[in-house]
C-alpha cells in the first residue's frame, strides 16, 4: 500500500512563507512524477505544481508561478513545494500525488494522494 504523507502546513500572515513536505512509502520513488494540488472551500481540486520523476521538469500553475518553487529529494523519498509571497487566496487544502514518469496537469491522472495539509493565509 502506497502512502503519502503531506506536512507543514498551517496559519500564515499575507507575504509570509511556508514549505510543505510530502514523504511516500512507495518503493521506487524516483520512477514517479509528484504533483501537488489544492482544493478551498466550496471549490473544484486544482493542480498547482509538478515535477518529473528525475526532477528535469517542473510545471506550475499560472496562478502560482514566480512565487511556488516545486523540488524532490529522491534519496529521502520526499517532494517539497515551497511557497513564498503567499496570499489569502492560497488558502486552502495542498494534496500531494504521485504517477509514473511524467508530468500531468490533471488530478485524474494521478494514481496516489496524501490526505492534504491544510494552509491558512491571514490579511
Amino acid at each position: 500500500q502506497v502512502q503519502l504523507v503531506e506536512s507543514g502546513g498551517g496559519l500564515v500572515q499575507a507575504g509570509g512563507s511556508l514549505r510543505l513536505s510530502c514523504t511516500t512509502s512507495v518503493r521506487t520513488f524516483s520512477n514517479y512524477a509528484m504533483g501537488w494540488f489544492r482544493q478551498a472551500p466550496g471549490k473544484e481540486r486544482e493542480f498547482v505544481a509538478a515535477i518529473s520523476w528525475l526532477g528535469g521538469s517542473t510545471s506550475y500553475a499560472d496562478s502560482v508561478k514566480g512565487r511556488f518553487t516545486i523540488s524532490r529529494d529522491n534519496a529521502k523519498n520526499t517532494v517539497y513545494l515551497q511557497m513564498d509571497s503567499l496570499k489569502p487566496e492560497d488558502t486552502a487544502v495542498y494534496y500531494c500525488a504521485a504517477r509514473p514518469l511524467l508530468i500531468k496537469t490533471l488530478a485524474t491522472e494521478y494514481n496516489y494522494w496524501g490526505q492534504g495539509t491544510l494552509v491558512t493565509v491571514s490579511t
